[in-house]
């Protein structure tokens, strides 16, 4: 498919040096560059969280019911700050 494209005159003198160096074609180095952002962009599987339970009961009997202040707390104790 034909199409149009307005590139920087700079970057186009560039490549088509790069172009002429690795002995291809203007047409040629775009498309590579254009296959190369459409890997690289393409989304990845997705985030999967590990199960990272242990066994036991819940929480112990002195926290049960407890705020999120207080287990945090807890959670930091004798860690500085």
């Amino acid at each position: 498919m034909k199409t149009t494209i307005e590139i920087s005159d700079p970057l186009l003198r560039e490549a088509r040096r790069v172009a002429e160096r690795e002995g291809v074609t203007l047409r040629a180095l775009v498309e590579r560059g254009l296959r190369r952002v459409v890997i690289e962009t393409k989304p990845g599987a997705p985030f999967k969280l590990r199960r990272a339970s242990f066994k036991g009961k819940g929480l112990q009997a002195d926290v049960r019911g407890a705020s999120w202040d207080r287990l945090r707390d807890l959670a930091y104790e004798g860690r500085g700050g």
